[in-house]
């Protein structure tokens, strides 16, 4: 896609169009390093703990994506030295779901078991190593559990909410 194509699809985006469509536009068209300076700050803040205490220490040099099926969102990481890194070397495990699942997870507002028995989330391949990280996850819930988090939840379920009306008139 030429810059100027990408101007004019960014520009043709009316004021219906939702965060989810915007993101789903855009995450394929961002680069690779620029999502490596977004991400992997984050990953690492709000990891600190956990990763500096070793926690995480089982995923040193294995690689897990988290697919966030319906923005199109892929993240493939790994640790390396007690950080984690984004990779795009094909992973060994996949954990695949919405964002409203992520969410539960990460809010603790649903069991994680819940989820995965209910086929809401999803492990593909290495299934250890996906259990590995879910249970990781899952023991860090007052990290993940934070008012901010909260906060974008209900924010993002309202605009979710708002374009299924728009789409029902």
């Amino acid at each position: 896609m030429s810059y100027s194509d990408f101007l004019t699809s960014l520009f043709s985006i009316t004021p219906s169009t939702t965060i989810h469509h915007l993101i789903y536009f855009l995450e394929p068209r961002v680069p690779f390093t620029a999502k490596k300076r977004i991400v992997e700050p984050l990953l690492n803040h709000a990891f600190s703990i956990p990763l500096a205490e070793g926690e995480f220490d089982t995923l040193e040099n294995r690689r897990i994506s988290l697919v966030v099926a319906d923005l199109g969102i892929t993240l493939s990481l790994t640790l390396k030295s007690q950080r984690l890194i984004l990779t795009q070397k094909e992973s060994e495990a996949t954990i695949r779901g919405g964002w409203r699942e992520f969410l539960c997870l990460a809010m603790r507002e649903e069991d994680p078991d819940t989820l995965f028995f209910q086929r809401r989330l999803i492990i593909e391949g290495d299934t250890e190593l996906g259990l590995t990280l879910k249970n990781l996850l899952d023991g860090c819930e007052e990290i993940l559990a934070q008012k901010r988090l909260r906060e974008i939840g209900v924010w993002l379920e309202r605009l979710s909410a708002k374009r299924r009306t728009q789409l029902k008139n």
